[in-house]
Order: structure tokens, then sequence, then C-alpha cells
């Protein structure tokens, strides 16, 4: 009965389309064992293991590990790598890897790109140096990727809550990638150049080939639950593109993805379509064209809170960002913060010396409202901590009695 529920997972992972780092999953708790599969030119495609260090293991095929050549009739497709944690019945065994190769067979390409050429690609298209149509399908066609019905572009931003370990963003990228060739197996996958930075983040850039907006929406999904399942220590946010039909408009959809992420990211959601960016959808434009306009707009309003809230550790951005969605009401923003209202009024004040914008005036609600979308649309996050500003002392304020 047990072997039967097991199996009843792996069939449901299949007959869903999940992609095969699922049915990987579900097959490693059939066998009770950590698994890696890897193409025929030795790409990571699925990983089902406990801990980065049994991913490591599995991969460099340490002790305990077993490679098994997976085949679809006389083709090899590539090799499971397994570490058992108990005997699994030969039957059982056989049948898992029977279906595994299926799985691999059908999202296998022909051939790979290599990774620093799609990672050259990539960055060229949101750089928006490949703009001329025909030499971006000649680079297209170098890399094997069959643009002609179009493609969409996703961009996944992560940031690690705990102490990372040396090479960790391109895992990050090795992860993105294989969700998404769960799908889609020609897509390919490349880190930004945001990670020199010096920010404890990385940006992923992915291409997803087809023209089907269903497919592309499966694909972010599949990234997702992906990078969730082998990067649990790590925040997220994921933003996709619309369909590029034309693929000279792919570097517009790069812009779109980063401009999704960015607003994802500064909405603590965890992934979100350009076309549910609403409002953001206007500074599109001024991001790609003209990114110093944006930023001098952006410094004129906001950014003087977010050097406050960083210095001080208070929540000036935060508390601005509650008014607005409370349209403006002091006891509303007061309950969404827990927070008594005379601490409310205390910052709006500090926000209106900090910022010179009112925000009792439409002008100044206009201008502060535009400045946050613009931090957000820049890709720039808000800094803060406990409220420790004067007027903030469990909710009182100097002169006046009460609790928050």
């Amino acid at each position: 009965m047990a072997d039967l529920a097991a199996l009843e997972a792996v069939t449901e992972a299949v007959e869903s389309g999940a992609g095969l780092p699922e049915v990987v999953r579900a097959a490693a708790k059939a066998l009770d064992a950590s698994l890696a599969v890897s193409d025929a030119w030795g790409a990571t495609l699925a990983v089902a293991a406990r801990s980065p260090a049994e991913e490591r293991a599995l991969l460099s095929q340490a002790d305990g590990v077993t490679s098994i050549p997976l085949r679809v009739a006389d083709t090899a497709v590539g090799t499971l790598h397994m570490r058992a944690r108990s005997e699994p019945s030969v039957q059982m065994a056989r049948l898992l890897v029977t279906t595994i190769a299926s799985e691999v067979e059908r999202v296998r390409a022909p051939d790979r790109a290599s990774e620093s050429a799609a990672a050259d690609f990539l960055r060229a298209l949101l750089r928006r140096e490949l703009t001329d149509r025909d030499e971006l399908l000649a680079a297209a066609r170098e890399l094997s990727l069959d643009l002609g019905e179009g493609a969409s572009m996703i961009v996944v931003r992560v940031h690690p809550q705990a102490p990372t370990e040396e090479g960790w963003r391109a895992r990050v990228r090795a992860v993105a990638e294989r969700g998404a060739r769960a799908v889609v197996g020609r897509s390919i996958a490349a880190l930004s150049e945001r990670e020199n930075a010096g920010a404890a983040s990385a940006d992923v850039l992915v291409l997803v080939p087809g023209g089907e907006d269903p497919t592309a929406e499966r694909a972010a999904e599949a990234v997702v639950r992906e990078m969730e399942a082998g990067l649990p220590a790590y925040t997220l946010a994921l933003g996709r593109s619309r369909i590029a039909e034309d693929p000279a408009d792919l570097p517009r959809a790069a812009s779109e993805a980063l401009l999704a992420a960015n607003v994802a990211q500064g909405d603590e959601a965890v992934a979100l379509a350009f076309d549910e960016t609403g409002a953001y959808r206007l500074l599109l434009s001024a991001m790609s064209e003209n990114p110093a306009e944006l930023q001098r707009f952006y410094a004129e309003t906001v950014e003087p809170l977010v050097a406050y809230d960083d210095q001080y550790e208070t929540e000036l951005v935060r508390t601005l960002a509650t008014f607005l969605e409370a349209d403006g009401n002091v006891a509303g923003t007061a309950q969404r913060l827990f927070t008594h209202r005379h601490t409310i009024y205390y910052r709006l004040e500090r926000i209106r010396e900090l910022s010179g914008l009112d925000v009792s005036s439409t002008d100044g609600r206009e201008k502060l409202s535009l400045g946050l979308k613009s931090m957000r649309v820049l890709g720039i996050s808000a800094a803060g901590g406990p409220a420790s500003e004067a007027g903030a002392e469990g909710g009182r304020v100097p002169g006046r009695p009460g609790r928050a």
C-alpha cells in the first residue's frame, strides 16, 4: 500500500505536467533516496536532496552514490545519481528509472548553449545592445534558440537569509534554469551583472522560448517551485514579461521582467507578471530610456527618508507607504502598523521635514507616491528596523500619555 501511494504521487506529477523536478522529487520519496538527474551533456536537470552538501555528493558521485544510465530505446538521454537510505525493490526502481528517462527525453534539447554564451546574450538583451532583428536572430541561432514563435523573459531575484557558501550565485542560476527547462527544454538562464554590486543578492535572467502565455506562466511557476524546494533559506522575487512575439521586442521584454521583479520585491510578493504591475507600467519607458531622470525624481522625494531609516533604524518609508495605501487615514495607518496614531503624526511630520513635501496636500501625496514607485522600479530596497525615533517609544510621544 505504501508503494502504491508513492507511485500515485509520481503519476500525479507526470499527469499534471509539473515537470521533471516534481517527478524526481516524487520518485525520491518513493525510493527513499536522494536523487539527481543530469542530461547527456552533464547539465543538471533536477535534484531531490536534503541539503546542498547532499546535492554536491550526488553530482560528484561520492561514496554510496549509484549512477544509473537513463535510456529511451537505444538512445542515452542522461544519468540518474542515487543515494538510497533503504534498499528499494528492483521492480519499483526499474519503473521509476524508466519514468524519469521518459521525462528527460521529453524536455531534452538536441544541444546546449554554453553558460558564458548564454550570459553574454541575455545581458546584451537587458542592456538593449541587441536591438537589430537580424543581429538578434543570428545570435540566437548560435545558441540553438528558435525564437520564431516568440519568447518571454523572467527575472528572478534572491536574497540569502543565512550565511552562504562560495559559489552560491552559480547554484541559484542553475536552480532557476532547471525550473524553466522542466517546462520548456530550450530555456536558458544567466546571472545578471547586478551581483557585482556588492549586495547580498543575485539576479537571474531566464529566456523562455515560445509564444503562448500559459506556457510562460507555467515556466515561471516551475521556477518558483524549484527555487523554494532547492533554496529554502532564500527570499525570492520573480518578474515575468509579456510574450515578445517579434524577437526584436526581447530587450523590451527583459525590461518588463526586471520592472516586475523590482515591484514584486518592493511589494513583498513572490511572483508578479508585468501585466499585474498596474500604474508601475507607466514608468517602464523612464526606466528603460532615461533611468537617470527616474533616479533624480527618487532622490528629490523618497531618498532622504530611505537614508534616515538606514541611519536611525526607523520606519518612515514603511509608514508613508501604509499611509498612502490607507488613503491618507491616520487611524487606519496606525491600525495597520500596530502603532499609536500620535506616532504616525510624528513620523508624517518628520517625512515633511526631510522631503519638503506635505502629505496633507494632494501635490505632496502624488509626488511621494511616485517617489515610492520610482524606488521600487529602480530596484531599491527600503531600509528600516525597530521604530526607535523619538515619539515611537511604545507608541508614546513626548508630553502625551497613552500607549500603542
